[in-house]
């Protein structure tokens, strides 16, 4: 359950926070209204190749944990480089996020029998990801905004700096589904 609500708190940062991210970079807003396009695309993408190689070629436990270690890369990589190419790790994320969803979901239920129902319940109750660690995020940003801003450096600075640090938020929820990924089996026994 964990697994899913980082998951999918993970995923709407991704997607509600690319345009502001790049705006707040000093991209138009007229590109970077495109953004959350990209993301969607590059899932998209990501989970129609999943289809042709899932379980054929590869297991979703190990799609799963190739999925976390992207997301994990492409979190350290949106802080570590600058600008579009940034904003480019953080719709990279579509790619890292495009078969968590679908992987979860059979390596929990697997073998659970007449607990499936409620262990179903409880992973459609961890959607509730999505309403509280995108938030988080947003707190994060604001409140390294505040300290920049009161060291000197000036607004517009401040925003993109603390946005762009706060995606640090994401490593430990890539690193819980990975964990996930790697016991998967061994949890479930």
């Amino acid at each position: 359950m964990l697994t899913l609500f980082v998951y999918v708190g993970a995923e709407v940062i991704a997607g509600d926070s690319i345009i502001a991210y790049g705006i707040a970079l000093g991209i138009s807003a007229s590109t970077a209204k495109f953004f959350t396009t990209f993301t969607l695309l590059a899932m998209v993408a990501t989970y129609a190749l999943g289809v042709v190689l899932i379980p054929k070629f590869i297991s979703q436990q190990k799609a799963l944990q190739i999925s976390a270690l992207l997301g994990i890369v492409f979190s350290i990589l949106i802080v570590m480089t600058d600008g579009f190419t940034s904003v480019l790790f953080v719709a990279a994320l579509g790619i890292a996020n495009a078969l968590v969803w679908p992987s979860v979901w059979p390596l929990t239920l697997e073998g659970l029998g007449r607990y499936t129902k409620t262990a179903s319940a409880l992973l459609i109750m961890a959607i509730a990801g999505g309403a509280i660690i995108p938030p988080l995020y947003g707190q994060l940003v604001d409140h390294g905004k505040e300290i920049l801003i009161e060291a000197g450096v000036s607004s517009a600075d401040a925003l993109a700096t603390s946005a762009q640090e706060s995606y640090y938020i994401l490593i430990p929820c890539y690193l819980i589904i990975f964990i996930f990924a790697v016991s998967a089996k061994r949890l479930l026994n």
